[in-house]
């Protein structure tokens, strides 16, 4: 059994924020949005079906789908893991996974649409399914005084990790005439990149993240079934005994629902600030990839600021905090219209990004029961890629309606101010209570 707030441990597992972040930052926020946008499809749009769509459209649609079918797999494969002590089987799978899918982004040239789309799709389903693994392990590796500063670590070892290989990426695309090649095969060697950085990388967590062995033995009834069959039906099983209790629980659902509406504002703010530079400000590549630079850095602090800002305040109102300043955010983008505002617009992002997203993992595993962590933290990814079904969806469609991304952008404060209303209800103490009581 892996001691907890063991640093060795605790190392392997935030190397994989450091590795997989090279995808979250080069290629679903900065390089391929905008490469998408301006090489792939164009400013004129593609006609598919008799009707012309956007950049921006075409994306939020990948991105919301990439969300769903990660939402219906998501449950079933943690209950899974639990049960057969297999989530670091399930991370690597789908890291690996990823990663390979991502390097392929390399043959995406102009006017390849679809086939960018859907290389685009399997490498993010890879990465936000092994993220729910990953998540999982946080309340098994921390104990609970230690948890929020554990979880901003992680983030923060990504957002520098992330920013490293971004920085590659960046300089590669603003010195490609110096490197003597296009500013788009610059580009998809960027991409490449950041799928070897994020196998390369997981090797560490290969190597120090450890797994609880296996606790459980296999019903009775499954024996002498074939062996896949056994587990998908223990791992439904399991999955619907963890929704009675879910559901059962008001506190949790609560701070589920809460967190999947907010949630739901922050990833769509991830995902299409880029293209909304693109397209909307008609910004350059460089003042882009700038300004994920400059958010990747400042997050670095941010993260672990705020986890030291919720040990004087409690977790709970540091996250509030963080969703007033969100708010301020969707406002000022709906003006903005310079790169001096977009930078300004970065820097605001990088002080708020690592804080809300990692405590709220943390205060989510300080609520769960350690046994049961990946199934409930597929919960977790549920509810937070169910809400990311949502937002860009929404983005998207006021973006095609209107034809401007600015209602898009602002109208995602309706996210914030409800999540931080139904957070106000949750009482974190009693929930904590339940669970060292047993009530799950």
């Amino acid at each position: 059994m892996p001691e907890k707030n063991d640093r060795r441990t605790i190392f392997g597992w935030c190397m994989y924020d450091w590795a997989n972040s090279a995808f979250a930052t080069t290629v679903l926020a900065a390089l391929l949005p905008a490469y998408f946008a301006g090489e792939v499809v164009g400013p004129e749009g593609v006609a598919i079906g008799g009707t012309i769509y956007s950049a921006t459209t075409l994306w939020g649609f990948v991105v919301a789908f990439a969300a769903f079918l990660t939402f219906i797999i998501a449950p079933v494969l943690g209950a899974i893991s639990d049960f057969s002590a297999t989530k670091k089987k399930f991370l690597l799978s789908f890291a690996y996974g990823g990663s390979l899918f991502t390097t392929l982004l390399f043959f995406c040239r102009s006017g390849d649409v679809i086939k960018t789309l859907l290389i685009f799709l399997v490498a993010q389903i890879g990465f936000i399914a092994g993220n729910v693994f990953y998540d999982a392990f946080l309340p098994q590796i921390a104990t609970e005084d230690k948890i929020d500063w554990v979880s901003g670590k992680g983030f923060s070892y990504g957002y520098l990790g992330g920013g490293l290989q971004f920085a590659i990426a960046l300089g590669l695309v603003a010195g490609h005439e110096q490197l003597s090649i296009s500013q788009p095969l610059a580009a998809r060697i960027g991409l490449a990149m950041a799928g070897i950085w994020w196998a390369g990388f997981t090797l560490f967590t290969v190597k120090y993240l450890r797994e609880a062995p296996r606790a459980e033995a296999m019903p009775d009834n499954y024996h002498g079934k074939p062996v896949l069959f056994s587990y998908v039906s223990v791992g439904f099983s399991r999955l619907l005994k963890t929704t009675r209790r879910v559901s059962r629980f008001r506190h949790l659902l609560i701070f589920l629902i809460a967190f999947m509406l907010y949630n739901d504002g922050i990833q769509t703010v991830i995902n299409m600030a880029t293209i909304y530079g693109k397209e909307e400000l008609n910004l350059t590549t460089t003042t882009l990839m700038l300004t994920l630079l400059i958010i990747q850095t400042i997050a670095i602090f941010g993260a672990l600021v705020f986890s030291r800002f919720a040990g004087l305040i409690g977790t709970k109102r540091a996250v509030m905090i963080t969703l007033v300043i969100w708010s301020g955010i969707v406002i000022y983008a709906y003006f903005i219209q310079s790169a001096t505002e977009y930078f300004t617009l970065g820097i605001l992002v990088g002080i708020v990004l690592g804080g809300s997203q990692a405590l709220s993992r943390s205060l989510y595993g300080s609520m769960i029961p350690e046994e049961a962590s990946a199934e409930f933290y597929a919960f977790y990814s549920v509810f937070s890629k169910f809400s990311a079904i949502w937002g860009p969806m929404a983005f998207a469609i006021i973006r095609q309606v209107t034809g401007s991304s600015r209602l898009s952008i602002v109208s995602l404060i309706i996210f914030f101010i409800a999540g931080f209303i139904l957070l106000s209800f949750v009482d974190v103490e009693k929930a904590r209570r339940a669970k060292d009581a047993g009530a799950f």
